[in-house]
């Protein structure tokens, strides 16, 4: 039982940042990230960006995966919210 947990979490690890692109394609498609909290969005940027070194380092399959995965795709996001605020 237990590979298939180290699976699952690895799974979800990948996919769950994922979830970023709908995201990304709202902020796209309303050409604006006016509702979109700037505290919040730089708040989570820090700290995916802290959390990342630990990631790399992890010998935890799924953090690893998370972690570098998330980044590449928050920072995406977060470009976004920064580009489609500009002019507000």
């Amino acid at each position: 039982m237990k590979p298939f947990f180290l699976y699952l979490g690895v799974a979800a690890g990948f996919v769950l940042p994922f979830f970023n692109i709908p995201f990304i394609f709202k902020i796209r498609k309303n050409k604006s990230s006016k509702d979109i909290s700037l505290v919040w969005a730089v708040g989570i940027f820090i700290c995916v960006v802290l959390m990342l070194p630990q990631a790399w380092l992890s010998q935890d399959l799924s953090f690893k995966i998370f972690g570098i995965v998330n980044f590449i795709l928050y920072s995406a996001a977060f470009y976004h919210i920064i580009y489609y605020r500009k002019g507000q």
